[in-house]
């Protein structure tokens, strides 16, 4: 009887394709399957297709062995009727192996979640990709939520903040590589020592002042740009003012 597959990935998607050359760094490469192409018997098969398309790639999966997907969002129920299913989200973007992998795989935190025994397959290939597993057993849409405020919308910030950087005289191609310093070091330190504490600037300065100047100028911004500092300051004062243990 031939040897069974370890590991299949199907969707040759950014994450699938990225996953390939991660673990071929390591070995060789599991079997990279297209979204409608035939799918071998594996002990795992993640699955790394769009949302929409999990519940069709899981009726094509030979059963018996453990089923993951790879969504942030959706939960396990697409992969029924397999009984061994989890999922395994790394809390990274991957832009696609043409452009880039993540920089510093071992700090890329991984969702799992799922039957006892998808946990820990979905734990040990993390740990074979050289990610740091943690288990969401709560709401998936609230953690995606939370991923994408993360991910997405700061890098929406950064964008609008180039914007006013842009009206201030910088040069278009500069005003991003010029804020992204900031914008790490921020990020950086509240990680470090936790949102409130790592908090600088003007409102936690309590410096109204400044606050009405920066509204001032934001009269020719766009909308959107002056609702977005409006709502962020709001939230800066209400985490400033949050109880702290």
């Amino acid at each position: 009887m031939a040897k069974q597959t370890p590991l299949v990935i199907v969707g040759p998607g950014r994450l699938g394709r990225s996953v390939q050359r991660l673990r071929a760094r390591a070995g060789p490469p599991p079997p990279l399957v297209g979204r409608h192409a035939a799918i071998p018997r594996a002990d795992v098969t993640w699955l790394t297709v769009p949302d929409r398309e999990i519940a069709a790639a899981a009726r094509r999966v030979p059963s018996g062995g453990v089923v993951l997907h790879a969504s942030g969002a959706t939960d396990l129920s697409p992969l029924v009727p397999h009984q061994r299913r989890g999922s395994l989200h790394p809390v990274m973007t991957f832009p696609g192996p043409e452009v880039g992998l993540p920089p510093d795989a071992p700090q890329t935190p991984a969702a799992i979640a799922g039957h006892p025994d998808a946990v820990a397959a979905a734990r040990a290939l993390a740990g074979r990709l050289g990610w740091r597993p943690f288990l969401v057993e709560g709401d998936r849409r609230a953690y995606h939520a939370a991923a994408v405020m993360a991910g997405n919308q700061a890098t929406v910030l950064l964008g609008l903040a180039s914007e006013l950087l842009v009206a201030a005289g910088v040069s278009p191609s500069d005003a991003p590589q010029l804020l992204a310093p900031l914008a790490i070091a921020s990020i950086h330190n509240a990680a470090q020592v936790g949102p409130a504490q790592a908090l600088t600037g003007p409102v936690a300065r309590g410096d109204d002042a400044v606050l009405a100047a920066h509204r001032a100028a934001l009269q020719a911004a766009p909308a959107e740009v002056r609702e977005a500092y409006e709502v962020l300051t709001r939230a800066t004062r209400r985490l400033l003012e949050a109880p702290r243990d």
